[in-house]
C-alpha cells in the first residue's frame, strides 16, 4: 500500500473504465477544470448508496462551478453500470477491480480495508482538499463543494490582484 495522497501533492494520474466500459483518462479530465475524485468501498452498500445519492442531488452545482465528478471503487465495469442506472447516476463511476489506482492513492484504512475518501483535484493536477471518513458518507459532497467553492473563491481573487 501506497501512502496516502495529501493536500497540495499532485494527483497521480491513470485509465480505468467507465461504467459503459469506455477508458477515461483521469489527465483529460482534470485539464478541463476541477475534479472530484471519490474512492468507496462497494456499490449497492447503504453508506455507498448513500454517498452517491449525495453526489447525485448536489451534482449540478458542482457541474455550475466547472467540476467533473467521478466516483471509482473495485466493482465491475457491469455493476457499476446496474448501480448507475438504479441510482441515476448523472456522473462517472470508474472499475478499478486489481485496487491499482486505490493503491496509487493509499486509499485504504487502517485495517486495510478499502477507504471512503474523496479528493478535489484542481486544473493543474493539485489536490486541494482529502476527505476521509467511512461513518460520515453523506458528508463527501458537502465537504467537496465547500472546498470547491473556496478554490473558486481563490481563483478570484488571484486574478483580480493580478489585473
Amino acid at each position: 500500500m501506497s501512502a496516502k495522497i495529501e493536500v497540495g501533492a499532485r494527483s497521480p494520474t491513470f485509465r480505468l473504465p467507465d461504467q459503459e466500459g469506455n477508458d477515461i483518462d483521469l489527465a483529460e479530465r482534470i485539464g478541463k477544470g476541477p475534479v472530484v475524485l471519490y474512492f468507496y468501498p462497494k456499490d449497492f452498500t447503504a453508506g455507498c448508496t448513500m454517498e452517491a445519492r449525495e453526489f447525485r442531488e448536489m451534482y449540478e452545482e458542482f457541474q455550475r462551478r466547472g467540476a467533473d465528478v467521478i466516483g471509482v471503487s473495485g466493482d465491475s465495469v457491469e455493476t457499476h453500470r446496474r448501480f448507475a442506472e438504479e441510482q441515476e447516476l448523472p456522473f462517472t463511476l470508474l472499475s478499478d477491480v486489481d485496487d491499482n489506482v486505490r493503491d496509487m492513492y493509499g486509499a485504504w484504512s487502517a485495517l486495510g480495508m478499502p477507504d471512503r475518501i474523496t479528493y478535489l483535484i484542481d486544473r493543474q493536477g493539485i489536490v486541494r482538499m482529502v476527505f476521509s471518513s467511512q461513518m460520515q458518507p453523506r458528508k463527501h459532497a458537502a465537504e467537496a463543494l465547500r472546498a470547491l467553492e473556496d478554490v473558486s473563491a481563490e481563483r478570484v481573487v488571484t486574478s483580480a490582484k493580478s489585473s
